[in-house]
């Protein structure tokens, strides 16, 4: 991720020229230059002089104070996501240097609870869209996450690179784009995260979807909601999903999918039975090392991938 300064300035003019004058009730007379907001409008909504905002949307400013982010926020219509990424960047927490974090890992006991949901795709995600956890349902639904190396278990990697997901996902531009804008939002709040900016450059150089949705500067915010999915097995699915912080764990979030009717439910089920059909040794989730799956034919890995 660029600098606080540079990010700053390619923020708020990402957000500027996003807001039609006709969204803050001003009039978009004929002649005008610019699509969006001018910097001098910004700074009236926001009630802060135009040198003032100017300053700081070149990036010559790199801190503010709650009420003039929550000012430049409504003025530009910002939502609660964008608002606290424009937090993080005008109030960043003090830097720790550039060393690597830890090896992020997903307590036992809630291991054992994932295990426990046998018709409900559950799995824990990482600051970085790593899957640290998931059971059998949703290695069932999505690609077996437990039998590949722990490098190799980034949700957003997946979606982006394996052709299988962009036929699983009805909408994958539009779920695709919105996991880049939760990623977004985690550079946002760990700005000096060596990981983080070295998994950014690995999608921008092999993803050109990547490089356009992330240069749109687009925050979301993980937290409820529906997907419709293309499953080679069972069909047509649709499901609703919850996003939860866990407590004592603020970089990893647990989602528990469910089907949107009796209908889903049961083609969950039948997924579930395939699965452990054509599962030699079902893994156990959080397990280092598992043997290949093999099909009923004997060959390895899952018919969908």
């Amino acid at each position: 991720m660029a600098n606080n300064a540079e990010e700053i300035k390619k923020f708020l003019r990402a957000r500027r020229d996003a807001v039609r004058p006709s969204q803050v009730g001003l009039a978009n007379y004929p002649g005008r230059r610019v699509p969006g907001l001018r910097r001098e409008e910004v700074a009236q909504l926001a009630g802060v002089s135009v040198d003032y905002y100017t300053r700081l949307e070149q990036g010559r400013l790199t801190s503010a104070s709650e009420g003039v982010i929550l000012s430049i926020a409504e003025a530009l219509r910002l939502t609660q996501a964008e608002t606290q990424y424009l937090r993080d960047l005008l109030r960043p927490q003090p830097r720790r240097g550039a060393e690597a974090a830890p090896p992020q890992q997903v307590r036992p006991e809630l291991l054992r609870m994932l295990n426990g949901l046998h018709d409900q795709p559950a799995f824990v995600l990482g600051r970085r869209n790593e899957v640290l956890a998931s059971n059998d349902l949703l290695d069932a639904l999505f690609t077996p996450f437990n039998h590949r190396p722990a490098n190799e278990r980034n949700l957003l990697r997946w979606m982006l690179l394996d052709p299988a997901a962009r036929s699983l996902y009805l909408d994958w531009a539009q779920v695709t784009s919105e996991v880049v804008g939760v990623l977004r939002a985690e550079a946002g709040r760990h700005p000096d995260d060596p990981q983080t900016a070295a998994f950014v450059a690995e999608l921008r150089a092999i993803s050109p979807e990547f490089r356009t949705w992330w240069a749109e500067r687009t925050v979301v915010e993980r937290t409820w909601g529906s997907k419709r999915f293309n499953h080679p097995v069972v069909g047509r699915l649709d499901i609703t999903y919850e996003a939860l912080s866990l407590p004592g764990d603020p970089d990893q979030i647990l989602f528990i999918y469910s089907g949107k009717t009796d209908g889903d439910l049961e083609r969950l089920r039948i997924l579930a039975s395939w699965y452990a059909e054509s599962t030699v040794h079902p893994a156990t989730v959080g397990e280092a090392t598992v043997e290949p799956r093999q099909d009923r034919a004997g060959e390895q890995g899952p018919r969908h991938v």
